[in-house]
């Protein structure tokens, strides 16, 4: 009878910093215990990885599962079992919820819920807003991944624009703050003077021109200056225009950045294009914008300018995105298939396999600074996914696992899919099954 606590992955092809090697993975009591070549052990579970991929589990630093207020668009058990389906094993969710999380009381509830309910393992930012420096100050930077501060508003009403805020957030603030940059008041007055051309029937393809590339500058030069003032730990969230990416650098080793960055897959895979086909499907902000954006941001991604690859999964219902432009909301529901849009890149040539577990398993834990997880080591977190590189499938309503239903990229057909998934060395999903007989673990934060 075979041990349930340990798990043996034979003839798998890792994938772990930057090299591919043969090798076995012996997994004890949630850790990878062994990794050699010709592991035997008694009385556990084998996993034959033969012809598959063994990479890190994935980790996501930017998500909105809406637990609390607004879980009719989807909840934190929904959303993180399509994170878990899709190679996710970790996530970073954002407090603008209803109550939005910028009390320590509020936080600590959605823990609670993670504990409960999510199949991944979870965290949970502590929202900024303009009157909260005290709440935030009190954040536990080994239990919370971060700050959250919207200096642009976007889904909610947490917009941080008081200057004297700002300038107290940066200067007091110990642990890392991850920022949504765009300047309100760019947005407001293009805003304005769209909906007096347009009026209500405005077309959705003037998004990027009224969440236009001077208001994200504007507004992440605002943050890198301050951060750079105060020598705060400043982390640019969902990067959209090549001209932001003066702001960042390549020479300094990613554990030794003060200020990092983070590109998602939507502004990798859609532009400005696409606006008249997929609608407001693709609206979001910061938004999708012309071609030349993409290809820039992709060479950053390369070159280490962008450090993080992540989602910044946000659904909605079909029906509310089927409203007009002003009314439907901005998000996109991602996290079950970022993987699969990469993979999609690897088939076309444009990055290697290496390179995605660098961005989307080791960057984030190095980042965010989390303990024992990004990487395929003996005594780390057993989060890891195995993937079959070549297996072809088509998105389609039958296999979303997010509870909004629908997906932009429904009736696109990828090429690899996620074989397992092993959350903290619980086999949570296998094969199209899920095992949800263990939860995801509370992330942990190696901080002083």
């Amino acid at each position: 009878m075979s041990n349930k606590n340990i798990i043996l992955i034979k003839n798998g092809l890792l994938i772990n910093k930057g090299k591919k090697t043969s090798k076995d993975v012996l997994i004890k009591n949630g850790r990878i215990e062994k990794i050699d070549n010709s592991i035997s052990a008694k009385g556990c579970k084998v996993i034959d990885a033969e012809g598959l991929i063994v990479m890190p589990g994935v980790i996501d630093d930017q998500v909105h599962f809406r637990e609390p207020g607004l879980t009719h668009k989807a909840n934190i058990y929904t959303e993180a079992k399509a994170a878990v389906a899709g190679g996710t094993t970790s996530f970073m969710e954002m407090p603008n919820t209803k109550p939005p999380a910028v009390t320590q009381t509020k936080l600590e509830e959605k823990y609670q819920v993670g504990a409960k309910t999510s199949l991944a393992n979870y965290s949970f930012f502590m929202g900024a807003a303009n009157d909260n420096l005290e709440e935030v100050l009190r954040t536990d930077p080994k239990t919370v991944c971060g700050i959250k501060a919207f200096m642009g508003s976007s889904t909610g009403n947490m917009l941080v624009d008081n200057p004297v805020t700002l300038e107290k957030l940066f200067s007091e603030c110990p642990m890392l703050i991850a920022t949504h940059c765009e300047d309100e008041n760019t947005v407001r007055t293009n805003l304005a003077l769209f909906k007096e051309k347009y009026g209500e029937s405005m077309p959705i393809k003037y998004h990027p021109d009224i969440r236009n590339v001077e208001a994200c500058l504007i507004s992440s030069t605002l943050a890198t200056d301050l951060a750079k003032k105060h020598n705060a730990r400043l982390h640019i969230l969902h990067i959209s225009t090549k001209e932001e990416l003066k702001l960042f650098g390549n020479k300094t080793p990613l554990a030794e950045k003060r200020i990092t960055s983070e590109v998602c897959v939507h502004h990798l895979y859609f532009d400005a294009t696409q606006y008249d086909k997929m609608g407001t499907k693709i609206k979001c902000n910061p938004a999708i914008k012309e071609p030349s954006h993409k290809k820039e941001l992709f060479k950053a991604l390369l070159d280490d300018r962008l450090d993080i690859i992540a989602t910044d999964h946000a659904p909605h219902t079909i029906e509310e995105k089927a409203s007009n432009y002003f009314s439907a909301p901005s998000g996109l529901p991602l996290v079950q298939h970022s993987l699969n849009v990469m993979l999609d890149f690897y088939h076309q040539g444009k990055i290697s396999l290496e390179k995605i577990v660098e961005k989307m398993c080791h960057a984030p834990a190095i980042c965010f600074e989390i303990e024992k997880r990004g990487f395929l080591e003996e005594g780390y977190w057993a989060d890891i996914v195995l993937l079959d590189p070549n297996k072809e499938w088509t998105v389609s309503k039958r296999n979303l696992k997010y509870k909004c239903g629908w997906s932009p990229l429904e009736g696109k057909r990828f090429k690899g899919k996620v074989n397992t998934t092993i959350v903290s060395g619980h086999i949570a999903y296998r094969n199209g099954r899920f095992y949800e007989n263990k939860k995801g673990e509370r992330l942990t934060f190696d901080r002083d």
